[in-house]
């Protein structure tokens, strides 16, 4: 059942392993499909090391309907994001250590660098802990992402991130780019004060990454100008 799917989720947690976001078995990577099902890794497992099979199937409530794997340990949380936010259809959790980082020192991840509004939809929050495994993770993403449906990240305070989408493609272009920007923010900061984009700025750099990718929509004219801060 969903054997490509399956091999889609995989794919991006080898994916996570690739781009120095998770290590061994860490995070996890799960997906809706157009019936309603939730598909999830299995809690403990690599994913080079992952089968089709050993991704689980399981309806809203979190029963398994295929699989024998423990399914992962955030999969309350996981299900709550689904169950509260019908336009996501794909979520990855990572602990990636640059983004983690900027939980310990600020309350935001300030979308000043341009990539951050293309790929992450704009300032993305930092939340206040939650135990890792727990529901109350989900209700935390859920809440800092609030009612902005153009914001597909959040980082988890003293613990990592979590990255949302239409698709999975979505869900881990946020992730990568999350962590690239973040590098370039901690090596500035660490050399001094940083500059700012200001609020319109920002707002452009979300509006502009809309119509970029083959299959887009033609850019609207005018979207391009400069705005003064």
């Amino acid at each position: 059942m969903y054997l490509e799917e399956k091999k889609k989720i995989i794919d991006a947690g080898i994916k996570l392993d690739r781009y120095g976001l998770i290590a061994l078995a860490g995070g996890n990577v799960a997906m809706r499909v157009p019936s309603g099902e939730i598909l999830v890794t299995p809690s403990g497992m690599i994913y080079e090391d992952m089968e089709p099979d050993d991704v689980l199937v399981m309806d809203c409530q979190g029963n398994i309907i295929e699989g024998t794997n423990k399914p992962s340990s955030d999969t309350d949380g996981i299900l709550y994001i689904f169950n509260h936010r019908p336009d996501i259809n794909a979520t990855i959790h990572t602990h990636q250590p640059y983004a983690t980082a900027i939980s310990l020192i600020q309350d935001e991840f300030r979308a000043d660098l341009t990539t951050v509004g293309n790929a992450c939809g704009g300032n993305v929050p930092v939340t206040r802990y939650s135990s890792p495994g727990s529901v109350e993770m989900g209700q935390d993403v859920v809440e800092y992402l609030g009612d902005n449906r153009d914001l597909h990240a959040v980082i988890l305070a003293h613990h990592g991130v979590m990255t949302v989408g239409n698709n999975l493609k979505q869900a881990l272009t946020a992730a990568v780019y999350l962590e690239e920007t973040a590098k370039a923010y901690l090596a500035a900061k660490a050399c001094g004060e940083t500059k700012h984009l200001s609020d319109e700025q920002i707002k452009q750099t979300v509006e502009i990454y809309k119509y970029v990718g083959q299959g887009s929509a033609s850019m609207p004219e005018g979207l391009t100008d400069r705005i003064e801060s």
